[in-house]
């Protein structure tokens, strides 16, 4: 599940590295009690100006909780135990957006105004839940060392840098699933609030596939053979898109796609984490969320562009070359990430002594 993507997402998202590495886990209520406060202004607004103010204070409030929360889950959960714990997190997501349609849907009958006022309540009640049940990190006393301090640098390192590049284009890719395939729909002659229907298709494909994962199959799976599966099938599902004839092909291309994306959400996450070194994951993770805000801006050009000039069936054959681009290419890049002198990544299962790699005690 993709975050909110915009210009405001490329601020958000760098400034997102701050909170981890500045602030503890226990202040991270202050985001919620923003957003609460943004979406307030939002339903009180009675001009153009404050409406865009409050939009831009939303969008960069929530843009900044995103890295922080990531590495949260990086350090109190086994980097074996990672890609689970990412997948898990998408599950809420994907659950928490059929609900919010559901009750968009039934809000908006009446006043949108109403929808950002329980929108604000369900911010303050996360803020309360935060505040109240996750504790304050508890920061052990600075021990004295002649090791010189890790350098934290992310736009200095190489790999995390082809990592971005790589995320940026599967961004761009899955944008053109949540932003053109509605029109893609409308060219070839469907209705574009099927789309509505597609995406509840994947979600619920998604959610059912997670006790998938504790499959030894799966979860012995090693990080490049996934990308290649994952990525495969991604191609195979948005190929389908492009030659689809009616609804029931278009929901089972849809579930095609959702297994690689089963396969594929939280790998670059747990892999992004576990190249940071010491105190460095929210600024990592922010600098690799930036793709979201890079393809926000290119890939409603380029899907537009595309479903132009070469129609339905040339924007999701272009999709699925990238796709395969991508499946060809990631394995290589977790070598590189993987390598002695790197974090090690690795599935559920094996040994980091017997791959000749070290594992941080906490990632």
């Amino acid at each position: 599940m993709p975050p909110s993507v915009s210009p405001r997402s490329l601020l958000g998202w760098s400034a997102g590295g701050w909170p981890t590495e500045s602030a503890d886990a226990g202040r991270s209520w202050l985001v919620w009690a923003g957003c609460a406060v943004a979406q307030l202004g939002l339903a009180a607004a009675n001009g153009l100006v404050m409406v865009i103010c409050c939009a831009v204070l939303l969008g960069l409030v929530f843009e900044i909780y995103q890295p922080p929360s990531q590495a949260m889950i990086a350090d109190v959960v086994a980097p074996n135990e990672q890609v689970r714990a990412y997948g898990l997190l998408n599950v809420a997501l994907a659950a928490a957006g059929m609900g919010a349609g559901l009750l968009a849907a039934f809000v908006g009958r009446w006043d949108l105004r109403w929808l950002f006022v329980i929108d604000a309540l369900t911010c303050l009640l996360c803020a309360l839940t935060v505040r109240l049940v996750l504790p304050a990190d508890r920061r052990a006393a600075a021990v004295k060392t002649t090791d010189p301090e890790p350098v934290i640098a992310p736009w200095r390192d190489r790999v995390l840098l082809r990592m971005l590049a790589a995320g940026t284009l599967f961004a761009i890719i899955y944008l053109q699933i949540m932003i053109t395939l509605p029109l893609a729909l409308d060219r070839a002659g469907m209705s574009p609030s099927d789309a509505g229907l597609l995406f509840t298709t994947s979600a619920l494909t998604i959610a059912a596939g997670q006790p998938l994962m504790r499959w030894r199959l799966l979860s012995t799976m090693s990080a490049p053979a996934a990308f290649v599966v994952g990525y495969g099938l991604l191609a195979l599902g948005l190929a389908g898109y492009g030659f689809a004839r009616g609804l029931p092909a278009y929901l089972a291309a849809t579930v095609v796609w959702s297994v690689g994306d089963l396969l594929l959400v939280g790998r670059a996450y747990a892999l992004v984490a576990g190249l940071a070194p010491p105190g460095g994951k929210g600024r990592y993770l922010a600098v690799y969320g930036t793709s979201w805000g890079i393809a926000g801006i290119a890939a409603p050009i380029l899907g537009t562009q595309l479903l132009q000039h070469a129609g339905p069936v040339g924007l999701w054959t272009a999709m699925a070359l990238a796709c395969l681009l991508l499946a060809a290419l990631q394995p290589a890049m977790v070598r590189a990430a993987t390598r002695p002198g790197k974090a090690e990544f690795q599935p559920k299962g094996t040994d980091s002594k017997a791959a000749g790699t070290s594992v941080p005690e906490r990632q």
